[in-house]
């Protein structure tokens, strides 16, 4: 007796909300760090009376970081499907990458979607930001302004004004670590520090020293549709003393504000493992060749540098050394 062949079984469609995570890129998590960094400034001075509000803005500042990075990385993605530079960096001829991570190549979500994501993300920011200037414990003008900034310019890194084609990727990468630490400290605790600033300031070199080998990686695609970042206006030789050059900021911005006085004398010894690590970042990419690995590197370096931050905060209140008993 013939039995009947078993119906073959369809192949299960992918998970929409798994292509939106790969949209926004939720595993890259750098930004973000700025939440719990301002967070060890502020609340181990804080007092039992604004810890609540404190921490309503901090996490309503984390929903509005990770929505704008969403947006920003959505209408990344959304351009270069269009222009045809992500179909050449993530391509089958660059097997290194995951062509998953780009959803719409990888055809698991279409335009129009990921378009209206990019704008429901928008929004969300928005939302979350306006929320959080309305319980902030202190509104100073300049902080307002960092936040609003943040709002109108976040998601045209590569949409309408397009910053990061028009030669400016390489400073809006370092400022928006910038702007997600000082306007935060600011609402939180209505002041300008010094100190904090330059926390900021080597917070968002962080992503600026490993988005460069992802640039020096991408030269081909990117000056194929004319996205003008420092790798592909420069030669060779000048894009490999630009990124030294910033690596050699960071480890400035960190020695120079010790011997200022602005940072405690002691803060340099604790960060001296990103510092030596960052040359081995440059040697790697730069001599030995191998651009992506340095800028897996980077990133691993990057939230190294956070807890390293965290833990000089949380030293400098007394926390660690129990200076404060």
């Amino acid at each position: 007796m013939e039995h009947a062949a078993a119906p073959a079984v369809a192949e299960s469609p992918p998970i929409a909300w798994r292509a939106y995570a790969r949209l926004a890129k939720l595993d890259i998590y750098d930004y973000y760090l700025s939440v719990p960094l301002v967070a060890a400034m502020v609340l181990p001075g804080g007092s039992a009376a604004t810890a609540t509000a404190t921490l309503a803005v901090l996490l309503l500042f984390l929903g509005g970081e990770i929505a704008m990075s969403a947006a920003m990385c959505t209408f990344d993605d959304v351009t270069g499907y269009r222009d045809g530079s992500d179909q050449v960096n993530y391509g089958p001829d660059a097997p290194a990458r995951r062509l998953a991570r780009k959803p719409l190549i990888a055809g698991t979500l279409t335009e129009p979607q990921a378009i209206r994501f990019g704008w429901l993300s928008t929004a969300a920011c928005a939302l979350c930001w306006l929320a959080a200037l309305a319980l902030a414990p202190a509104r100073p003008l300049w902080a307002v302004a960092g936040v609003l900034a943040l709002t109108v310019f976040g998601f045209q890194y590569s949409w309408w004004l397009r910053i990061s084609y028009n030669g400016f990727q390489e400073f809006f990468l370092a400022a928006l670590g910038w702007l997600f630490v000082l306007p935060l400290h600011g609402l939180l605790t209505g002041r300008f520090d010094a100190f904090v600033a330059v926390q900021a300031l080597v917070f968002g070199l962080g992503p600026l020293l490993f988005g460069v080998y992802s640039n020096t990686n991408d030269i081909p695609g990117d000056r194929a549709v004319g996205r003008r970042t420092a790798a592909v206006l420069l030669p060779s030789r000048g894009n490999a003393l630009f990124v030294a050059g910033c690596s050699a900021l960071e480890a400035a911005l960190v020695v120079g504000s010790a011997v200022a006085g602005v940072a405690p004398w002691w803060f340099p010894l604790v960060m001296a493992p990103v510092l030596v690590l960052r040359a081995r970042q440059w040697h790697q990419g730069f001599v030995k060749g191998q651009v992506l690995l340095a800028r897996r590197l980077g990133i691993h370096l990057h939230r190294l540098s956070c807890a390293l931050l965290v833990a000089v905060d949380l030293s400098a209140a007394g926390l660690l050394t129990g200076s404060l008993s």
